[in-house]
């Protein structure tokens, strides 16, 4: 029986070339047969790849024998089939969107919050002087956060910035970040150093890392993943589902995106209420002309549009200048 695994990863280090980079190692994933999601940027690496223990195994090795990578930490998950169904690795400004390139007021490698390995996490987030402060996106804490955190009204991650005065009120406080697997808090936690905030923390490799090593106690709800699974458990010790269907209100863990392609928000719905609207969030994006089919899961696969031949063919027909 084939075995297969899902990894999730990031490295802040200078990529050379990182364009050239991102070319080559998608041919790399290709050749090893992986599927997945990788960001590369000058700044590193943020990837989540899938496919067989072996692949996996020879992607880890590889990329730890690369110097600029070697203090990767891949939170490995074991899969019952590849979390994908195609590979991409992409070249953009940053590995995670802050809106904020200056490496004077953001720099992973020369400042962040203090790294936490779980047990200590735990240990301190239930203390007086303590707030847990959650920097993702409102579709994903929605989900699943924990216990008594502070939770940001954020669409995407490069609104967080515009959120550090509603934090002030927390100065005096130790302040711990977290994530999914760390990577926006290496930003975030910088942010809020350069801010004047003194005390800094992060969970060191995020939520999955937690539930792996600490049994994700006291996270309530599922954590929302960026694959083909969109929600993954985390807390064996107290679980608990928090979220609820936007429809309807009843208790649901079910994350989906809307059947509408113009619309495709992040939403719970349960069951009945997916059947009904077909996979929609709203009985108008059901009307839309473009709604995908549901299949009852509420992912849907990036279809490369077709190329339009007679466009192409004019471009072709120009006369270049000599």
């Amino acid at each position: 029986m084939t075995t297969y695994q899902t990894l999730l990863y990031y490295c802040y280090t200078p990529i050379a070339d990182a364009e050239e980079f991102a070319s080559d190692h998608l041919n790399f994933c290709k050749s090893l047969g992986l599927t997945g999601r990788i960001i590369v940027a000058g700044e590193g690496l943020n990837g989540t790849v899938s496919g067989t223990a072996e692949a996996c195994s020879v992607y880890m090795e590889t990329l730890h024998a690369d110097q600029r990578f070697a203090g990767i930490d891949f939170k490995i998950d074991d899969v019952a089939e590849p979390s994908f169904v195609k590979m991409h690795c992409r070249y953009k400004s940053e590995i995670v969107h802050s809106g904020l390139r200056d490496p004077r007021i953001i720099d992973p490698n020369r400042q962040t919050g203090k790294h936490l390995e779980p047990a200590d996490f735990m240990a301190m987030k239930d203390n007086d002087d303590v707030v847990v402060l959650d920097v993702r996106s409102n579709y994903e804490h929605s989900l699943g956060k924990f216990k008594n955190a502070v939770t940001l009204d954020i669409e995407n991650f490069r609104d967080f910035p515009a959120m550090i005065n509603e934090l002030a009120q927390y100065k005096d406080k130790k302040i711990l970040t977290y994530c999914t697997g760390g990577i926006k808090c290496e930003k975030a936690s910088a942010l809020l150093l350069h801010e004047g905030f003194k005390d800094v923390y992060q969970l060191h490799g995020g939520i999955i890392k937690y539930g792996k090593e600490a049994g994700g106690k006291d996270f309530e709800g599922k954590c929302y993943v960026f694959d083909n699974r969109l929600a993954v458990d985390v807390n064996s010790v107290n679980p608990a589902i928090i979220s609820v269907c936007r429809n309807c209100g009843t208790v649901t863990a079910k994350m989906i995106n809307c059947g509408n392609p113009e619309c495709n928000e992040h939403f719970t719905q349960c069951d009945a209420c997916g059947n009904e609207l077909e996979g929609c969030c709203s009985s108008e994006c059901r009307q839309h002309p473009r709604k995908r089919p549901y299949d009852g899961t509420g992912y849907y696969v990036k279809v490369p549009q077709p190329v339009n031949l007679v466009k192409k063919a004019a471009k072709l027909s120009v006369p270049q200048n000599s």
